[in-house]
């Protein structure tokens, strides 16, 4: 998901999105402990949105607390 998309939600949304994305995280470890998933690069591409996602609600957050 692109930062411009991300930078649109309210913070409601992007809690919902961080659980979500924690719940895909987990599924895609799973799935490669198991057997190697096809495309190994979209366990990084979640973390990388995780951390998108906690660095918009945080900076969300302080501007909201000012």
């Amino acid at each position: 998901m692109k930062n411009s998309e991300l930078n649109s939600l309210t913070i409601e949304e992007l809690k919902q999105r961080l659980l979500g994305e924690r719940e895909v995280l987990q599924k895609q470890k799973f799935a490669h402990a198991i057997s190697p998933i096809e495309n190994p690069m979209k366990i990084k591409e979640t973390r990388r949105t995780i951390a998108r996602v906690l660095t918009l609600m945080k900076t969300k957050d302080t501007v909201d607390n000012k």
